[in-house]
């Protein structure tokens, strides 16, 4: 008999898995709401055509393609599992650009599948959250996206850093150390610096054919530092040449004024939330063309956890030219193994469950059916331990499940018409009418 199991990189969500999950799901819904962004969904997989040239030589790789749709191969186009969200939203833009109103604020919660080697933090299938407005080039988008990803991590307790930077500098780079054709090949190649170091980057340069001249005119930005006002004083200078490098500036320049002219002393400095200028920062996606995100946790060591990006013209590729759109996609996945790693879920996770019925016998089991009916009417999580089986059994499992309260129900106490109700915490009993254990419970609750 074949053992069963689960492809590599895909994982099962049992209950505390899935109540863990759905914990973040809804905070980054309820952020995501109140900027008025509103929810889509899209099909797990695209035609092909759809998915191909949109993410890079090296996103390309990824696409996990279908072999066999069940449709004649002469007539059906192939198709791909998405590999990211932005695209496909893209492309229902495109297709239903009669039906919405520019600017457009999504969001959108949904798997995507990458044929990546799985690691710590890296999965074939994950989540991911994002919020994307589009018709728009104001850099209150920008701004927004920012505003948005602090209070995400202020609610979920995680102290980050978000990394910013801009395509249109890297392209002025790229531009006056006189390599303008290489920025694709310089952008893949400084997006590892993080990861494997300044020298190996440098080789790596040369290897996508890059002069030892360009090499060299790159080191100084590459190892540019002081405040982001510095930084972005000495671009001036270095870019002064390049009309779109000096415009990414300006682009950056605008987006830190609108922060800290919108920075109040209202919210409380419960998680550490920071900024950072970070010129090394590119993000390998072919269609990112202004600002750049990526967002890092500071406890804990998984990588990015947050990114996204202003693109200009995405839309363009299916016939509907010159919109641009700004968005961030949440990683669920890493989310939920930060949040583990650093015990950061609520304990009140544990159960969904708030009352459970114990029962000696027949009559006493179909008298706990009515009670749990009224008590789920008035909003209570119940359950009815399914049979009379011994009172031990029926304890361990309140105890396995985290269960507050078990209502115990005897011949006693249906002559009194009550229930003898437990603190499973306390170990506290006390006999109750149906009306106090409903204010009981709910009593507790609030508390």
């Amino acid at each position: 008999m074949t053992k069963p199991s689960i492809p590599k990189g895909t994982r099962d969500f049992g209950q505390l898995e899935m109540a863990r999950r759905n914990y973040i799901f809804d905070t980054i819904k309820g952020v995501f709401s109140l900027y008025g962004f509103q929810q889509i969904e899209t099909p797990a997989m695209e035609n092909i055509g759809t998915l191909m040239g949109k993410y890079g030589e090296e996103g390309d790789k990824l696409l996990f393609r279908i072999q066999n749709s069940g449709e004649k191969a002469s007539l059906a186009p192939e198709k791909g599992l998405r590999y990211d969200l932005t695209v496909p939203f893209a492309r229902y833009v495109v297709q239903h650009r009669e039906e919405i109103s520019f600017p457009f604020k999504r969001f959108q919660i949904q798997p995507v599948w990458r044929a990546d080697r799985p690691q710590k933090g890296r999965y074939r299938e994950f989540y991911q959250c994002d919020v994307d407005v589009i018709g728009s080039d104001s850099l209150i988008g920008e701004l927004e996206l920012i505003q948005i990803v602090e209070e995400v991590y202020r609610r979920l307790g995680i102290n980050v850093c978000l990394h910013i930077n801009n395509r249109k500098i890297l392209a002025g780079i790229a531009e006056v150390i006189g390599a303008p054709d290489k920025i694709v090949d310089i952008t893949v190649a400084i997006d590892k610096l993080d990861k494997i170091g300044v020298e190996a980057v440098n080789n790596e340069l040369r290897e996508r054919g890059l002069s030892n001249e360009a090499v060299e005119a790159l080191q100084p930005i590459l190892h540019l530092s002081g405040t982001t006002a510095e930084k972005l004083g000495s671009l001036k200078s270095i870019l002064a040449s390049s009309e779109i490098g000096l415009k990414g500036v300006a682009e950056m320049e605008e987006v830190f004024a609108l922060v800290e002219s919108t920075k109040t002393a209202s919210l409380k400095e419960e998680c550490h939330f920071s900024i950072e200028l970070d010129l090394c920062l590119a993000r390998g996606l072919n269609y990112y063309t202004g600002a750049i995100f990526e967002v890092k946790a500071l406890d804990a060591q998984i990588g990015s956890i947050t990114g996204g990006g202003r693109y200009d013209n995405l839309t363009g590729i299916f016939g509907l030219p010159n919109v641009s759109g700004v968005g961030i996609s949440f990683g669920a996945d890493r989310i939920y193994d930060v949040l583990t790693e650093l015990d950061l879920f609520p304990k009140e996770l544990q159960s969904t469950t708030q009352v459970l019925f114990a029962t000696f016998g027949q009559d006493e089991l179909r008298y706990a059916l009515g009670w749990a009916k009224e008590l789920r009417a008035n909003g209570i999580a119940v359950e009815v331990f399914p049979e009379p089986a011994k009172m031990k059994k029926q304890m361990s499992y309140a105890d396995a499940k985290q269960i507050p309260w078990v209502a115990i129900v005897g011949g006693d106490e249906m002559a009194q018409n009550k229930v003898m109700l437990k603190n499973m915490t306390s170990g506290e009993q006390q006999l109750v009418d149906l009306e106090n254990l409903n204010n009981r419970v709910l009593f507790e609750s609030r508390d």
